[in-house]
Parts: structure tokens; sequence; C-alpha cells
């Protein structure tokens, strides 16, 4: 019988996790362990730091709720979600040996059963929608990886508003406004109506706010349209396009614009034309259909 020091604890937890069926949540946890135990050793926290640890956890359960999810928000701002996401993009693609457009993250804000529109619909409709001079003409065509339309995709689209607000964060919105789904049609396009988002501050009531503002650190997300696009036979995109001209494309609280999804937000200046214009296409990879978990109901 061996007892535990300092110097061999990290070995009796491995060798505990030996005993788990499952391969992949045996290599999961035993690499977990490794970074933890150096990372301890590395830090040497007090017992102080560690009850700060403990509580900035628990703190991002008790500040999930149907507005918002506290733990992925902390992903999101410690560039883990961002960094899964670029690591899968290249794995992706080097599995299928072709180009498909780069994935970005999920984000915290996604709803399932977004409402069914006909092409060309309006998805504002609330206070936003009078600001005519903020009218969103977005328009888009689906391909597969050899160029060829893609018939039938669905494209599930959720923005904030222009004054940086998803609908289930300002009471002053419907429920369920800027989102929206589409199918394409038998030339891949899908095109919809919308207020040109602005960008917003991430939440910052809750331990992830407290963890910015120790940091000195800026909360802004740069103005994006959020895109989930899916068929049968080809895997799910979840990614995000943003607007050229926005001063924070380079100081993402959360770290996710690559330059391939920067699309240029014009805006319209046609006779009698207001407001501004989208045009982003984007490449399917063949592949299972999986959807995400939602985040909030």
């Amino acid at each position: 019988m061996t007892f535990v020091t300092q110097e061999n604890i990290t070995e009796q937890v491995l060798e505990v996790f030996e005993k788990t069926p499952d391969p992949r949540l045996r290599e999961v946890m035993q690499s977990l362990v490794k970074h933890l135990h150096a990372f301890v050793r590395e830090v040497q926290p007090s017992d102080a730091e560690f009850e700060k640890g403990c509580e900035f956890l628990v703190g991002l359960g008790k500040n999930t709720s149907e507005k918002k999810n506290e733990v992925i928000l902390a992903s999101d701002i410690l560039g883990a979600s961002t960094l899964i996401t670029l690591i899968n993009n290249v794995k992706r693609a080097e599995k299928a040996g072709q180009f498909q457009t780069e994935s970005a993250l999920l984000g915290p804000f996604w709803r399932k059963n977004a409402p069914v529109y006909e092409a060309g619909a309006n998805i504002s409709h609330g206070p936003e929608s009078k600001q005519a001079d903020q009218l969103f003409e977005v328009t888009g065509h689906v391909r597969d990886a050899q160029g060829q339309p893609i018939e039938g995709a669905e494209v599930d689209v959720w923005q904030a508003s222009p004054l940086g607000f998803y609908e289930n964060q300002d009471e002053e919105q419907p429920d369920m406004n800027l989102r929206g789904r589409f199918k394409t049609d038998a030339n891949g396009k899908f095109n919809f109506k919308s207020v040109r988002p602005s960008g917003y501050p991430v939440p910052v009531d809750g331990p992830c706010g407290d963890l910015l503002r120790a940091q000195l650190r800026d909360p802004y997300r740069p103005a994006h349209v959020h895109y989930m696009i899916s068929k049968p036979g080809y895997q799910v995109l979840i990614t995000q396009v943003f607007a050229d001209d926005d001063h924070r494309l380079h100081t993402d609280v959360t770290f996710s614009v690559v330059e391939s999804l920067v699309g240029q937000f014009k805006k319209r200046t046609g006779a009698g034309e207001i407001g501004f214009s989208l045009d982003y296409d984007f490449v399917l990879q063949a592949g299972e259909m999986h959807f995400p978990m939602p985040p909030i109901p």
C-alpha cells in the first residue's frame, strides 16, 4: 500500500482512471488530470485562491438561465471554443481533402425551432423594424465541395438588433425576433430581409463579467450574423459572418474572427435604395448531419 504524497498523487489518480472502460473517456480524463496537476504545481494556488476558483465555477452554473449560458460564455472568452472549432475545421478539411466554409463558434444564444419563412421574408418584427435606414438584405448560395448548388438546405439564422441585443435579452422584442429558417432553391440560393446587426458586449452580470473587468478587457463582439446550414447527407455548418467595417474585428472578446468569415456589409446606394446588404456563399461538406445541443431553450 502506498500513501499519497505530493510527488505520487498524479500517478495514483491516473492509475485509478485506467479502469475506465470507454477508451476515449479514459484518454480525455487522464490528459485532463496531467495538465490540471501540472497547472496546480506551476501556479501553486493558496487556499483562498482555490476557493475563489471554485466560487467562479459555481457561479457559472448559477448564472446560466433561459436568457444566457454562462458556461459556454466562459469557454468563449477563454478562447477554448474557438480553438476547438479551428482544430476541427482542419481535421474535417484534411479528412475530406476538400474545401468547406470555415466554422465559427455556436455562441450562447442559439435557439432551436426558429420560425420557418418563405424566401425574401423579413425576420425583423420588433421596434427595430421601424429603422428604415438599417434595412438589411441578405443573400447567399449554398454549394457542395464540387461547386454544385444544394437545393433544399435549411439556413437557420439569428442575430442581434441594431442596439446589440438578442431577442431573449430584450423585453421590447417579440419572441423569436431576428431569427428564422429558410430553404435554398434549385440554384442553392437563399435570401431574407432584416435590420443591420450591431456589435455588442457579452453579458457581464456574472462571473465572466467579473473576470473581464479584472483583466481590463473590452467585452464587445464585432457585428455579425449567425448561420447554421444543414441538409441530410452533409455535415451541419455552424458559422458566423462578420461586418467588414467593424473596428472590433481584431479585438473580439471571444477570439472568433477568421479572415475568411469577414463579409462585406455594403451600404445600398442605388436610386431609392436605403440600408445595407450582405451577399455571402457557403460550401457544405458531405457527411453525417449532427446538430448541437441548444445552449438556451
